[in-house]
């Protein structure tokens, strides 16, 4: 199944899910910092684990892929992290565009 993801974006099934957990853990640590920064009680405690797990996520990807465990390559963890950056970027620009068309859509009608 990552091999047929990977091969529309001209990278490799390792790339793809180290990508996939570098998101994952970039949105548990926004989440974290958000939801310890506003809630109060039980849910700020949950908003630190969530920030700490993220954090661990991101290290332990970054370090597994950096060392050369993912994927097999090492010293490309720079470049992956801004294939990384842009794709988050590609996604969030085309999900906006998707939601502005159906809010439009849903507006007119």
């Amino acid at each position: 199944m990552f091999e047929l993801l990977a091969t529309s974006l001209s990278i490799g099934a390792w790339q793809f899910l180290t990508i996939l957990l570098l998101v994952f853990a970039l949105f548990l640590i926004l989440a974290g910092i958000f939801t310890a920064y506003f809630g109060s009680g039980k849910s700020r405690t949950i908003g630190v684990l969530l920030l700490v797990g993220g954090l661990v996520v991101g290290l332990l990807v970054g370090w597994l892929y950096h060392a050369g465990t993912l994927g097999g390559q090492t010293g490309l963890l720079g470049s992956l992290i801004l294939e990384s950056f842009l794709v988050m970027v590609a996604a969030v620009i085309g999900a906006l565009v998707a939601i502005g068309i159906f809010l439009v859509a849903i507006m007119k009608s």
